[in-house]
């Protein structure tokens, strides 16, 4: 019995750190993005079993977003970046997204004519 749960503690101990890391390493990339784009702000999203989606807005309106590979990862990595975090994705917040033509045609591509979403 004692075995048993030296194991369960050393693989959540693994599981634990390799978590840590990955937080560390997408909070590394939230700030390399609003280093880049005079600050950021971001929103954290649920997407099922692919874990959590952090997107992110810069000051100057650019827009990215990463994926975790849970909430938790992502909700530590936006606070390691020391960013503001959104409940929604909506109001003030989504209207700093400033997007081109290139978006425009990606987005609707397929529905008005523009370039499809593929290379080919």
């Amino acid at each position: 019995m004692a075995d048993t749960k030296q194991v369960d503690e050393a693989k959540d101990a693994k599981a634990a750190a390799k978590a840590e890391r990955k937080a560390a390493k997408l909070a590394k990339q939230i700030g390399t993005f609003a280093k880049a784009h005079g600050g950021a702000e971001a929103q954290v999203a649920y997407i099922g079993q692919r874990g959590a989606r952090i997107v992110l807005v810069g000051e100057d309106g650019g827009w990215g977003d990463l994926v975790a590979p849970t909430y938790a990862v992502a909700e530590e990595a936006v606070k390691k970046a020391g960013v503001t975090v959104h409940d929604d994705f909506d109001g003030e917040f989504a209207a700093k997204v400033k997007t081109g033509p290139y978006e425009w045609t990606r987005m609707a591509g397929i529905q008005l004519g523009g370039p499809g979403n593929s290379n080919t």
